[in-house]
């Protein structure tokens, strides 16, 4: 994409593998569109990562999200896995979240294709299901009530906050950051 902004935290930026490597195990992404009055819809799914795309499914029936990608194919996909909140200084506004990020720039089409709908079914519950399941496994009866959607990845980047040793943390380590601080 021409234009890209740069991200603003370069110290926490992921290599594009280690991205990729979290983008597929993550559990849960938010879609984000924009409607034809300008304001953005942003929906959580489940999805999965399939010859270089991300895959999510929703209702057949054509509701906002549908009408958003009909209209403009640009799209942004994010997903996050939160670890634990650790204080880095003296004051209780001197604390921070381990975390990992992964936010994608592509555009999105529908998937009519049978073939790959239950392609990215299979992977969906290989994805997602217990594994003690005892039920039909491949077998989709309402395939036809969903649309499939595929976002082709333009843009990616992935940043993270990593859990500090705990002689890297405060008390240990005194990062306050909170300016004009006196106590």
């Amino acid at each position: 994409m021409s234009g890209s902004p740069q991200v603003r935290r370069a110290d926490k930026l992921m290599t594009e593998e280690r991205a990729r490597e979290t983008l597929e195990r993550g559990f849960c992404g938010r879609l984000a569109t924009v409607g034809e009055d300008g304001w953005p819809y942003c929906v959580p799914l489940l999805y999965v990562c399939m010859d270089g795309e991300i895959f999510v499914h929703n209702t057949r029936a054509k509701g906002h999200l549908r009408a958003n990608v009909d209209r403009e194919p640009r799209v942004c996909f994010e997903i996050d896995e939160a670890g634990e909140v650790f204080a880095y200084g003296r004051f209780e506004c001197d604390s921070t979240v381990e975390y990992r990020s992964v936010i994608v720039f592509g555009r999105i089409r529908v998937v009519e294709d049978l073939a790959t709908r239950q392609r990215f079914f299979d992977a969906l519950m290989a994805k997602y299901a217990r594994k003690d399941w005892e039920r039909p496994k491949g077998f989709y009866p309402r395939i036809d009530q969903i649309t499939l959607y595929a976002i082709a990845v333009e843009r990616m980047s992935g940043k993270e906050t990593p859990l500090p040793a705990v002689s890297q943390r405060w008390p240990a380590v005194d990062h306050t950051k909170s300016p004009n601080a006196r106590v």
